[in-house]
């Protein structure tokens, strides 16, 4: 249902969107030519398209102009709700306790640390200023200084914390520039090495850096090691995957002995290990690649820990030593049932937390290590993974889950680096409850809350209600959803935001994230609501497996048969319905547009992955060869094509009345190019019917230095965030204050 004639924009008043010019291009592929008549927008240099997108961006804004003292208040709310002036919770890792701080004025956070020595215990930290005695290692500010744009991809001290490595991004293309800072004088001592990626891990000795790098589609496929103070002409490579479908990422074990390289595909993956005493030597391959096979693992000590998916789809646990070769020396143990789906491990020289997803909902379990390091016989797994051997079962005390009190939410690991600790930081928060940080004491099972982000205004959680529903796909599967408003929402006239994603195994989590972002619209009677639709793993490994490849448009119905349920619920507002989803999920926002116009009265789709089979075809573009085993092969596959073609929404958009779509995107993206969404816009407007005054197509897009995720400034994401709520608001028809 789309709205009626904005008042303060009589039709005579109205700004004339732009008009894309035409020039065909031809596709040939499997017997099929396709019209492609705004291929010419792939070169993002060409002024002529530059040019069209400053059109966009002045049709945008004189087409909103109205609604910009709606975006002030919005953004005045977001700041007054917002405690400018914060501290996280300090993390002690060796002779020091490690944090971060905002200021009220700046754009982005210090990251500092004080001694062990001034503070036996963790600090208290106030906002009334830094702590006495502080040492800062990177204030983002002064680097951002002069700069549109400043984002660090990797930020770690050296083994003997004398060192600091950064890897920086000044211009949103999520490549980075490594800086090595001597923390005690604030001298620079390396700034060699440039265009990296943004994983970084030290050598024990802290002589040397290792770094990731990328290949012309933007995949990081290389592993290098930097000497430090040396040339970066110097630096040798240790480690490269030249399978197309892999990328590599680099870590370290949490007691520093072991650097750690994960070649991964979206459905297989290799690990190998180096001795980090020992940087210039061999790197081991814990199990080589089995097509469909993907572990995960954490080290510590002598021992592996590891989940994997070898005989069942929701992943189980096991244990190695360091020494294995392949998963003949993995031994299983019966931790989690096949209907938990495990989703990480951390290990610890006392306990090992698993997270575990079940039902939907999140939990940390929590395991004793009741055996030395090298277990009872002498680090050496019983041959052949099997269960219940005598290395596994000797090694673990009975678990138990942590209870954080509230059903719908999540709970998560905060930052634990100390591998000795017997308490651990936890994360929880929900769609009412503020992020709050715990130390949780592991043999007593006490729980202290040691920070609540805190909600100026006067934020009452009990003003709020949140609550989980479900609705029915078309082939009988039930799909859930996360919702939450205002106790004093009207019902049978609430209108909805319905968010989404439904790709690559994401969990959108019942979150205060969420609704802190969306806190102003719901204070403006909207419900915001949550679409767990299948190609995320919500409900496990196979939920991601029903919504990827042959099995893709079941996202897509999922989320149609999410907004039916809405509007028949008898509290929403059937005509009011929303919908917001970004990159993947702005597919899916094009995808439904084409299947369910009529159900949506305005859809957002940010950054949105819009022209995806023109993509997937062309294998040079960033990461593509990677992304056939998420929507198929496309190139090669007839069938994987003929898919991708009946929903890519580009390709299907219809001669049939659209929501208000609100189109915005970046134009730097590496991810997404903004082509893509710049077409899509084109064929709209010319394709289907569109009235300017009833159901625009408003296309904004951030032509200052911006990424994949947006601006890198807080203030400047507030004001972005600000103006799309306004378009949001006023579109759906609520009054505007």
């Amino acid at each position: 249902m789309v709205a009626d004639v904005p008042p303060e924009h009589p039709r005579h008043a109205l700004p004339v969107p732009p008009v894309a010019p035409v020039r065909t291009s031809i596709r040939e592929r499997f017997g099929e030519n396709v019209e492609d008549p705004y291929a010419w927008m792939g070169d993002r240099s060409n002024p002529e398209f530059l040019a069209y997108l400053a059109e966009e961006n002045a049709y945008a804004a004189a087409l909103t102009e109205g609604l910009q003292p709606l975006a002030d208040t919005i953004f005045g709310e977001i700041k007054a709700r917002t405690q400018e002036t914060d501290l996280s919770v300090p993390v002690r890792w060796k002779e020091h306790w490690y944090y971060t701080r905002t200021v009220e004025g700046l754009e982005y956070p210090i990251e500092a640390r004080v001694s062990v020595t001034d503070y036996p215990t963790r600090p208290q930290l106030t906002p009334a200023g830094p702590p006495a005695g502080e040492q800062i290692l990177l204030d983002h500010n002064e680097q951002a200084r002069g700069r549109d744009f400043f984002a660090v991809g990797a930020s770690s001290v050296s083994p003997d914390e004398r060192l600091l490595a950064y890897a920086a991004d000044t211009v949103g293309d999520e490549r980075y520039d490594l800086c090595i800072v001597e923390i005690d004088t604030g001298q620079v001592i390396d700034t060699g090495v440039q265009g990296i990626g943004d994983d970084v891990a030290w050598s024990l000795d802290g002589r040397h850096l290792f770094y990731t790098r990328h290949d012309a589609a933007w995949r990081a496929y290389q592993i290098w090691r930097h000497t430090v103070g040396s040339p970066s002409d110097s630096d040798e490579l240790v480690l490269q995957e030249d399978d197309a479908h892999f990328w590599v990422s680099l870590g370290q074990s949490r007691d520093e002995r072991y650097l750690l390289a994960a070649l991964g595909s979206k459905t297989t993956t290799e690990w190998h290990l180096l001795d980090a005493a020992d940087p210039l030597g061999p790197w081991h391959c814990l199990s080589p690649r089995r097509p469909g096979v993907e572990y995960d693992v954490d080290i510590l000590g002598d021992r592996i820990f590891l989940s994997h998916n070898k005989n069942r789809p929701n992943f189980e646990f096991a244990v190695a030593p360091v020494g294995a070769s392949s998963s003949a020396d993995w031994v299983n143990v019966p931790l989690t049932s096949p209907e938990e789906y495990l989703t990480g491990i951390a290990a610890f020289d006392d306990f090992v937390v698993l997270s575990l997803r079940s039902q939907g909902l999140t939990t940390l379990r929590i395991v004793p290590i009741v055996a030395g390091p090298s277990g009872p016989s002498g680090g050496s797994a019983a041959p052949g993974g099997s269960d219940e051997s005598a290395y596994g079962a000797g090694i673990f005390g009975a678990p138990h889950d942590l209870d954080v009190g509230e059903e719908l939410g999540v709970v998560a690991l905060g930052e634990n680096p100390d591998p000795a600790t017997r308490t651990l930081l936890v994360e929880f928060s929900s769609l009412v409850t503020p992020t709050t940080t715990i130390d949780y004491d592991v043999p007593t099972r006490e729980r202290t809350v040691l920070k609540q982000l805190e909600v100026l205004g006067g934020y009452d959680p009990t003003d709020y209600e949140q609550w989980r529903d479900w609705a029915v796909a078309a082939d009988g599967t039930r799909i859930p959803l996360s919702l939450v408003r205002r106790r004093d929402a009207a019902d049978g006239a609430a209108p909805v935001l319905l968010y989404g994603y439904g790709a690559y195994g994401a969990c959108m989590e019942p979150s205060w994230r969420m609704t802190m972002r969306s806190l102003s619209i719901l204070d403006r009677g909207f419900v915001f609501a949550i679409a767990h639709v299948r190609g995320g793993a919500e409900l496990g490994r196979l939920w991601y497996d029903l919504g990827r490849l042959t099995h893709k448009t079941n996202t897509f119905t999922d989320f149609v048969a999410c907004a039916d349920h809405l509007a028949a619920s008898g509290w929403a507002d059937p005509d009011r319905i929303a919908a917001l989803g970004g990159s993947a999920g702005g597919l899916l926002m094009g995808a439904v547009a084409n299947l369910a116009p009529e159900r949506f009265r305005l859809i957002h789709a940010a950054v949105p992955f819009v022209d995806a089979l023109t993509t997937i075809l062309d294998e040079t573009l960033p990461l593509t060869v990677g992304e056939w085993e998420e929507w198929g092969d496309a190139p090669h596959d007839e069938a994987a094509y003929r898919l991708m073609r009946s929903y890519t929404p580009y390709e299907n958009v219809r001669p049939m009345r659209y929501p208000t779509m609100l189109v915005t995107a970046d134009l730097n993206d590496t991810r997404v190019f903004v082509t893509e969404p710049a077409k899509w816009v084109a064929r709209l407007r010319a394709a289907a019917d569109i009235d300017p005054a009833v159901n625009p197509v408003i296309f904004r897009v951030q032509t200052k230095p911006s990424s994949h995720l947006g601006q890198s400034g807080r203030y400047d994401r507030w004001r972005q965030e600000a103006w799309e709520d306004a378009v949001l608001v006023h579109y759906v028809g609520m009054p505007t204050p």
